[in-house]
């Protein structure tokens, strides 16, 4: 790759991300339950003498940077959730918890941010407003975002917009990823049930049979995406388990079915709650039987703000170049910072952490994760250099 053009002061924080980086990453800890990562944030952030709230959502921190004189506020966001995955890589830096691991990079993530802390807290008398840094716990799910909003994390000083960023595997270091608009779609889930009447498997014709008439359901749903749905607009209804029947001569009373609804639109995305009721409703009635249906709305789409995009790519052009700055792919994933970014404009953007040499090439999620740590130096002086822009332009 071609060297980012990075400051001296940024270049020589690579030691202490990395350090952070790897503490983080030995001791994984799950949603809401990210106490010892968020005693080390804040201990941080209070060594660089900045004010900090702790405890925010049960385990989201908040940093405050105060320029020295007053103006816009503009919140800088990392998750420091891990993941239910037993670790697979053979590193010095392993995790230590059996059945837990930073497969997505937010180890890195919360070390990148406290990167942009240390440098920002030294240049914040020549900064004009604020920097508010959010440490937020459970992206992965249920969420931390939205709870860290219902406390007050868009008030006082009131944010006038936000960004965050994603370690990505599909991008080389060196490179960045960025798109106008729809970046993550919305995440909805459902549960159904098909409640039938049991009877012996040799004699159907006396049971109103739920196997068959769940089947029915997962087909007749998918006729919402392929035939309800205009065709220029994303949809996916998935059904991801079917629970029905212990052996193999009873008809069971009842099946389950559990599925995930994702789009960009937001119209359509109100809409499917209803369009599956009518869907099983008609499907079961048909069969003579009956249903149960619970629908959760859980992540909004994620949509990023045109001025704001305009910015991390202007940014983006000056430390990796134009050619290393790419049109973002569109991804059917959720991402809980859609909630922030529904109240406030920003940018969601990717930097690229893959490196074929050093193994750094299995995707999220994997047991085998592991990304290129001299991907964090880019990503802090990206944020740093938004940060100037933003505020002092």
């Amino acid at each position: 790759m071609d060297k980012p053009d990075l400051s001296n002061e940024v270049k020589s924080l690579l030691p202490e991300l990395i350090r952070l980086r790897r503490d983080f990453h030995r001791h994984p800890e799950p949603a809401f339950q990210e106490e010892r990562t968020a005693a080390v944030v804040a201990a941080y952030l209070r060594d660089l003498g900045l004010p900090v709230q702790s405890g925010i959502a049960q385990t989201g921190v908040v940093g405050l940077i105060e320029g020295k004189k007053p103006g816009r506020t503009l919140l800088l966001r990392a998750d420091m959730d891990a993941l239910p995955v037993e670790e697979a890589n053979e590193i010095d830096y392993r995790s230590e918890v059996p059945g837990r691991m930073h497969a997505c990079g937010h180890d890195g993530h919360t070390a990148i941010l406290l990167g942009v802390a240390r440098v920002l807290a030294e240049k914040k008398d020549r900064l004009v407003g604020n920097v508010k840094l959010m440490f937020q716990p459970a992206e992965e799910k249920p969420g931390g975002a939205l709870p860290m909003i219902q406390e007050g994390i868009l008030e006082n000083p009131k944010v006038d917009a936000a960004l965050a960023l994603h370690l990505a595997m599909m991008l080389p270091t060196g490179q960045i990823g960025v798109r106008p608009g729809p970046v993550f779609a919305s995440t909805d889930e459902f549960r159904i049930v098909v409640l039938g009447k049991g009877g012996h498997g040799g004699m159907p014709h006396e049971t109103v049979d739920p196997i068959v008439c769940a089947a029915r359901v997962v087909e007749a749903l998918q006729t919402l995406v392929s035939r309800e749905c205009h065709p220029t607009k994303a949809l996916v209804l998935t059904i991801g388990c079917i629970t029905g029947g212990q052996t193999f001569n009873v008809v069971p009373d009842r099946v389950e079915l559990g599925g995930t609804v994702r789009t960009y639109d937001a119209a359509l995305r109100q809409s499917m709650e209803e369009r599956i009721r009518r869907v099983v409703k008609g499907t079961t009635e048909a069969a003579g039987a009956d249903y149960q249906l619970d629908y959760r709305y859980l992540y909004p789409p994620l949509l990023n703000d045109l001025a704001m995009v305009a910015l991390v790519e202007s940014i983006a052009h000056n430390v990796v170049g134009e050619q290393h700055t790419l049109v973002h792919d569109l991804d059917m994933i959720g991402e809980d910072m859609a909630f922030i970014m529904e109240r406030v404009p920003g940018c969601y953007f990717f930097v690229g952490a893959r490196n074929e040499e050093k193994g750094c090439i299995h995707p999220l999620h994997s047991s085998r994760f592991n990304f290129d740590e001299d991907a964090m130096p880019i990503a802090v002086e990206i944020l740093i250099r938004c940060v100037e822009r933003f505020l002092n332009d």
